[in-house]
């Protein structure tokens, strides 16, 4: 447990610092001067300046930051080295620097996991060795999640009171083993990482629309290992292909909202974040990669949204002053990054707020 937090929390770090490195190599390239780059925030744990950046580690490890000269709008012309004198073109593309990375670690990510051997779908006619069956969906107070199935969990034995089933390779073995033992409890004895779990459930006679007996959703997986050059362009495909499902996601959730209609979504605060890392990591190191190439281009995208206090926002101020052809007011436009982000921070403290009480709801139950 503490390995896994640490691991999570390391996780995170990284994120932050990958996200920053790439407005700061961005601010470099265009002759701007970057006057620290930290990991952690205030107050100094350690410095060095290495020529005219202070490299600082930080007492509260919440993240990293990059201060450049003159982000915060103080405009001195008279300065190539000061962002506020760059086109706004150029203070675009330094923004856009934290966003772009986060799309290049994802599929730095992607890549090394086909590079390592990446698992993928394939139908039951297809010949394979080594084929397994993974668990891909657990439904919402299915018998399977009463049981303790989890997502990412190999079944490779089922076994009930007079019959068992070793040596699982075919999804349609499973689903026949569940259908002739409805109504009578069975043993799934799946791999989770390194761990081996037995559960204990009982197929329903009558289930909800659409769940299956147990709840499970199924597929049949084999490993793939992929050239060097092979791996990359692989990464770069399912990075665009994980990006588009995103977006048209996204695109559902706001005309859902507009038309009254469920959206589908719904808010994880750092509480939820870490359980679900925590379960990618129990999956094994490969299903941890996927799990943080994902969260690193959903970061992304949201970072993206027009928002202020985000880099969104930021360009969303660059496009104002691009047509009103002179710059925001930087009091104003401070006051309303700030506001927006004392809302994130109220909006997270909730989220995580019921986060907390449906664990020990769990927990108590």
């Amino acid at each position: 447990m503490v390995i896994s937090i640490l691991i999570i929390f390391l996780t995170l770090v990284i994120l932050a610092v990958v996200h920053e490195f790439g407005h700061f190599i961005v601010a470099k390239k265009f002759g701007t001067r970057v006057e620290e780059f930290g990991i952690g925030y205030p107050p100094r744990i350690f410095a060095k300046k290495i020529g005219d950046v202070v490299y600082s580690l930080n007492l509260l490890p919440f993240g990293a930051f990059v201060k450049v000269k003159g982000e915060e709008g103080e405009m001195d012309i008279e300065e190539a080295d000061n962002m506020s004198s760059k086109t706004i073109g150029q203070r675009a593309l330094i923004i856009l620097g934290g966003v772009i990375s986060f799309w290049i670690f994802g599929i730095i990510l992607l890549s090394v996991i086909f590079a390592l051997g990446a698992p993928i779908g394939v139908s039951d006619d297809t010949l394979a060795d080594n084929a397994k069956v993974q668990i891909v969906a657990v439904e919402k107070n299915s018998p399977a999640e009463i049981a303790g199935i989890k997502v990412g969990d190999i079944i490779y034995q089922i076994k009930s009171f007079n019959s068992e089933l070793n040596n699982i390779d075919k999804v349609k073995e499973v689903q026949d083993f569940i259908n002739i033992n409805l109504g009578q409890e069975i043993i799934v004895v799946a791999k989770r990482g390194s761990e081996t779990v037995d559960m204990n459930l009982v197929p329903r006679l009558i289930a909800p629309q659409g769940q299956g007996a147990t709840g499970i959703g199924l597929t049949r997986i084999i490993v793939k290992k992929y050239s060097l050059i092979g791996s990359i362009l692989e990464g770069f495909k399912t990075c665009l292909d994980l990006t588009s499902q995103i977006l048209v996601g996204l695109f559902n959730a706001v005309k859902g909202i507009f038309y009254h209609q469920p959206t589908g979504v719904e808010l994880i605060g750092p509480v939820g974040i870490g359980l679900l890392m925590s379960q990618a990591i129990n999956s094994g190191f490969i299903y941890y990669l996927q799990f943080v190439a994902v969260i690193s281009i959903h970061l992304a995208i949201m970072n993206l949204l027009p928002i202020p206090a985000v880099d969104g926002g930021r360009l969303l101020f660059l496009t104002i002053e691009k047509i009103k052809k002179s710059p925001i007011n930087p009091k104003i436009e401070q006051k309303i990054n700030a506001s927006f982000f004392i809302l994130i921070i109220i909006i997270m403290f909730f989220v995580t707020a019921k986060e907390s009480i449906d664990i020990l709801k769990s927990i108590i139950l």
